[in-house]
């Protein structure tokens, strides 16, 4: 018998169920926190970086997000330096998400760790699981590009606006469209 909490095997990227108390309770948490950081626009970015550390896993000196944002944990969310994320991002970040120094990354940007089960008989038990993303350094990523569970995006890499990226991009190569497939 498995006795392993249910965060213990959501940040081991393993089946979970998410509505466990101890994951509510997270997730209470990080909805208190991120009412006070949207409500915190006309703060300058290094109040708001001190924000930032209370409530992400690491966060890099000069990083940014600009209100407003929007996470399910938090605490597995790492920025390196000087990584920005502009309005209205959303990072689902049931497993680790790494995002690399000098990173930019656009309005409307998804960043999605949280995946499902494709046996239907899993997930009408509610079951659910993460896949980690991995985001290099001096990484440029468009409004409206949704990345997928399970991605790595290379160093100095380009995802062009509304892009739908399903697979790993290599590093320098510049990805576009549903799904995101490389240019020259």
């Amino acid at each position: 018998m498995d006795r392993r909490s249910q965060k213990q095997r959501m940040l081991a990227g393993e089946l979970y169920v998410a509505d466990d108390p101890e994951l509510q309770a997270d997730n209470r948490r990080i909805s208190e926190w991120m009412v006070r950081y949207n409500a915190a626009l006309a703060v300058p970015p290094d109040q708001r970086h001190a924000l930032l550390a209370e409530a992400l896993g690491a966060v890099g000196p000069g990083a940014n997000i600009r209100p407003p944002f929007f996470c399910d944990y938090g605490y597995n969310i790492r920025l390196g330096e000087g990584a920005f994320l502009n309005f209205n991002c959303v990072v689902l970040d049931v497993v680790q998400v790494s995002i690399g120094r000098g990173t930019q990354i656009g309005s409307a940007v998804q960043i999605l760790t949280a995946d499902h089960p494709r046996d239907p008989a899993l997930r009408a038990q509610m079951l659910e699981f993460g896949r980690p993303v991995t985001i290099g350094a001096n990484v440029w990523i468009g409004s409206g590009a949704i990345i997928l569970p399970g991605v790595t995006v290379g160093d100095d890499a380009v995802i062009g606006a509304g892009s739908v990226v399903t697979r790993d991009v290599p590093a320098g190569a510049t990805v576009m469209g549903n799904p995101a497939r490389r240019k020259g």
